[in-house]
């Protein structure tokens, strides 16, 4: 056997066997850190999205070692194409997979319409993945994307960093040991959406700018002609590529509750939109509830996500309005928590709880947000945030979409995926993809 084929068997054995075992295996942190330390066990990493928001995700994997990038646009790519001048480029995802052999895991840092094409694609292959958030720009996505993680046994995770901050595991730790007593309401707000919607018309065409290979950008999506108000960043806008304000903060700003109170699936979702559904675009404001069934000891739960709107004043007891945050609202107290990624917390009323003292901990401490991926690869612990737990978080998130545009209060079969009594949100919950994009 040669010494790569080695290598790349004893970190697909590794990973295997490790979530095969489940999460944070005992004796897992010292195994992978002495592969980990080997240079012969490096992974071979490559990148399907190489500029903005992916910029950071290659930092964060900069110690590997990095064998192909992708990007489908030059201008938006040239930063990581200067730091990487002799690693090969390729503009299709497809044609680098088959072409480079020798990658052992991919880095998905592209618009929500392509993530769950490249992380299949590549999954398929037998490569670890880290894919960006939201999991995926449909429920039917999601669901996929857990089962062919599970299927392939690779090591994944995704891109909601606050599920490896400590702070993070501390408020779930809270949560857990009762310190609010039982929670029976969470409120969750964002300052999103920060980029048009409310647009009910498409934009005419315009040129394509040189160096973008717009059909690739399109990927599995609807033919458009080009236009400056999809690329780089208003595209989270329009729904044939993004998901709006709830794709873009829910799976950072839910996360925390979501893992504290073993949420699952919803009974139910309904969207209150502050303006006029359209076709192309998300609103410019409204409020989701979902409703969650009892979970074992938990009651039934009710959570409420408001974009560009807040929560009851009376709740926020005083507390200083901020652009994003989470209460969980429980029957011996509140917990307050003003960060994007659910990594701090003020309990109210603070009379309530003169000596509080955080529980021991209960959750092991992150080495990092990457880190802890390429720890899995390498056959250590499954990353928290694996396909396991964020994909069924990200159907989740994105039912909130399915209730908005379906246009009324749905109920949701998680079992069969379905919503009863309303054959319309179907099209919402599964995407039509273009000839030759199937998956």
């Amino acid at each position: 056997m040669s010494r790569r084929q080695d290598r790349r068997q004893f970190l697909k054995t590794g990973a295997a066997s490790a979530a095969a075992a489940g999460f944070w295996l005992t004796g897992g942190v010292t195994q992978a850190q002495n592969r980990q330390d080997n240079p012969m066990n490096k992974l071979n990493i490559a990148l399907i999205g190489a500029g903005g928001r992916a910029e950071g995700n290659r930092d964060g994997v900069r110690g590997e070692n990095i064998v192909a990038i992708c990007d489908v646009d030059d201008n938006r790519a040239a930063g990581t194409f200067k730091q990487y001048p002799d690693v090969p480029k390729f503009k299709d995802f497809r044609v680098m997979l088959d072409k480079v052999r020798e990658i052992d895991a991919v880095v998905v840092s592209t618009p929500d319409h392509v993530h769950a094409h490249a992380s299949i694609t590549a999954m398929r292959m037998g490569k670890h993945c880290y894919c960006e958030k939201p999991l995926t720009h449909s429920v039917a996505e999601a669901r996929l994307m857990r089962e062919t993680a599970a299927k392939h046994k690779v090591a994944t995770q995704m891109g909601n960093q606050g599920t490896s901050t400590n702070g993070l595991r501390q408020n779930v730790e809270i949560i857990r040991a009762g310190t609010i007593g039982d929670v029976a309401e969470v409120h969750v707000w964002t300052n999103r959406p920060i980029w048009p919607q409310n647009i009910a018309q498409r934009p005419p065409a315009q040129p394509v700018p040189a160096g973008l290979d717009w059909d690739l950008w399109l990927g599995p999506a609807p033919e458009r002609p080009y236009n400056q108000a999809y690329v780089p960043f208003a595209w989270r806008g329009w729904w044939d590529f993004g998901t709006g304000a709830l794709g873009d903060m829910g799976c950072h700003t839910m996360n925390m509750p979501y893992m504290a109170l073993n949420l699952g699936a919803p009974s139910s979702v309904e969207a209150d939109l502050a303006t006029p559904l359209n076709n192309e675009t998300g609103p410019n404001g409204c409020t989701v509830t979902y409703e969650f069934p009892a979970r074992g000891t938990m009651p039934a739960c009710k959570l409420y996500w408001y974009e560009r709107r807040k929560p009851p004043e009376r709740l926020l007891q005083g507390q200083k309005e901020t652009p994003s945050g989470a209460l969980l609202v429980g029957s011996k107290g509140s917990l307050l928590c003003t960060s994007d990624y659910g990594d701090n917390y003020k309990l109210l009323p603070e009379g309530n709880f003169p000596d509080f003292r955080p529980p021991a901990a209960t959750l092991p401490r992150s080495p990092g947000h990457h880190a802890e991926w390429i720890r899995a690869c390498k056959g250590g612990a499954a990353a928290m945030s694996n396909f396991d737990y964020s994909g069924p978080l990200t159907e989740m998130v994105l039912l909130g979409n399915v209730a908005m545009r379906a246009g009324g209060k749905i109920r949701w079969d998680s079992a069969r995926m379905t919503v009863p009594g309303v054959p319309a949100a179907a099209q919402f919950i599964r995407t039509e993809y273009r000839k030759g994009w199937e998956l």
